[in-house]
C-alpha cells in the first residue's frame, strides 16, 4: 500500500511538471495579458468602442473597456486617476491638467460635427443664422413661428408652438463646442450662458437627457423640440439637422465633408489642445476630441499597454473615423502626438 501511494505520488509530480512546462507559453501570454480601462465622452463613444473590438485582430493580449459618461466625468475620473486612460471633447484648463498627479498627455483622436436637431413634423429643412441660433437657447426666442425663425425660412409653414429645449444633463464636452460656438458668434449668449460643459441654460420648457443618445432621445420623441447631438447620433437616429450660417453667410449641413472643410485650418500647439469657436469655412459647429492618458502608470507593463493603445488609435485606428463620419487626425500631427508619447509615458 505504501509503495502503490509513493508510485503514484511520483506520478502525479511528474504529470504536474510535464504540464507546467507544456502551458507554460500560455501561462506566460496570460501574465502579459492587460486590460485598459476608459472612461468619458459620449461624443466619440460610438467610435472608441469600434476601436476596442478591432485593437485585439492586431494586439489579441489587450482588452480595452470603455465607459460613456460625458466629458465631465472623464476629466473627474483622469484627475482621481480612477481611470487608465480618460476621455473628453473640452480639452484639460490647465489647472485640470496641473491637478493629475502622474502628469497628463492630451491625444487628439477625432474631430466631428455637433448637429442641431429638431422635431417638427411637416418641416423637412429648417435654416438657423447666426443672429438667431444664439437667440433660440438663450431665451430671446421661445415660439416656433417666431418672425427671426421665419425670416430665416421663407415660405416654411412653422407652427404656432413653444420651442421645447433638449440639453444634457451630464458635464459635456458636446455641450462644451456647442456652447464655444455661441459665445464666439454671440455677445449676449456669451454673457447670458457662455462656454461651458455644463451651463445654467435658464430656459422654459427644457428637456435633459444623458449623453448624446439622451438628447437624441429626447428630440425623436418630442415634437417641438430643438437640442444638439453629435453628427453621428444625428444619423443613427433618423433625426433632422437644421443648416447653420457660418461665418462667409453660407447656410451649410452638418456632414463629414463640410466637418473637414471646417477642421483644415486647425493649428495644433505642443500640447495639442485647441478651441475651435467659429471655423473660417464649411459646418459652423465643429470640435475635437482627445484621450487623456498618464505620463507616469504603475508599472512598466500598463505603460507598455498604453502606448501600444495609443499607437494603434493613431495609426491604424484612423482608418475607422470616416466610416462613422468622425474626421481623421491629420498625419503630421499623429507623428507629433506619437513622438511625445512614446518618450513621455513611462
Amino acid at each position: 500500500m505504501n509503495i502503490s501511494t509513493t508510485i503514484f505520488s511520483r506520478a502525479f509530480t511528474t504529470s504536474v511538471v510535464t504540464a507546467a512546462v507544456a502551458f507554460g507559453p500560455i501561462f506566460t501570454a496570460v501574465a502579459q495579458a492587460q486590460t485598459l480601462n476608459g472612461a468619458g465622452a459620449t461624443f466619440p463613444a460610438p467610435l472608441y468602442e469600434l476601436y476596442a473590438r478591432e485593437v485585439r485582430k492586431k494586439h489579441p493580449e489587450l482588452r480595452v473597456n470603455y465607459q460613456a459618461i460625458g466629458s465631465g466625468g472623464g476629466i473627474r475620473q483622469t484627475i482621481a486617476g480612477t481611470v487608465d486612460f480618460g476621455a473628453s471633447d473640452a480639452a484639460m484648463t490647465d489647472a485640470d491638467m496641473a491637478r493629475v498627479k502622474n502628469g497628463v498627455i492630451l491625444v487628439p483622436t477625432a474631430g466631428g460635427a455637433v448637429s442641431v436637431v429638431y422635431n417638427l413634423p411637416g418641416v423637412n429643412r429648417l435654416r438657423l443664422s447666426r443672429k438667431t441660433l444664439p437667440a433660440i437657447f438663450s431665451g430671446q426666442i421661445t415660439n416656433w413661428n417666431d418672425a427671426q425663425i421665419q425670416a430665416d425660412n421663407p415660405g416654411v409653414n412653422l407652427p404656432n408652438q413653444p420651442i421645447r429645449f433638449a440639453v444634457r444633463a451630464d458635464g459635456s464636452g458636446t455641450t462644451f463646442i456647442f456652447t464655444n460656438h455661441l459665445s464666439s458668434i454671440s455677445g449676449y449668449f456669451k454673457g447670458r450662458i457662455g462656454a461651458n460643459t455644463a451651463p445654467r441654460w435658464n430656459l422654459p420648457n427644457v428637456l435633459k437627457g444623458k449623453g448624446n443618445p439622451g438628447v437624441a432621445a429626447l428630440v425623436a420623441r418630442t415634437p417641438g423640440a430643438i437640442g444638439y447631438v453629435e453628427y453621428d447620433y444625428a444619423t443613427r437616429n433618423k433625426l433632422r439637422s437644421a443648416e447653420l450660417q457660418n461665418k462667409k453667410g453660407e447656410f451649410v449641413a452638418p456632414s463629414l465633408a463640410t466637418a473637414n472643410a471646417a477642421l483644415s485650418g486647425v493649428t495644433f500647439p505642443d500640447n495639442f489642445r485647441v478651441f475651435i469657436g467659429d471655423p473660417n469655412q464649411g459646418y459652423p459647429i465643429v470640435g475635437l476630441t482627445w484621450m487623456m492618458v498618464y505620463k507616469n502608470y504603475p508599472t512598466p507593463a500598463k505603460a507598455d499597454a498604453i502606448k501600444k493603445w495609443i499607437n494603434w488609435v493613431l495609426k491604424d485606428g484612423q482608418q475607422f473615423n470616416d466610416d462613422l463620419n468622425y474626421t481623421r487626425i491629420p498625419s503630421d500631427v499623429v507623428n507629433r502626438v506619437l513622438q511625445t508619447v512614446n518618450t513621455t509615458v513611462k
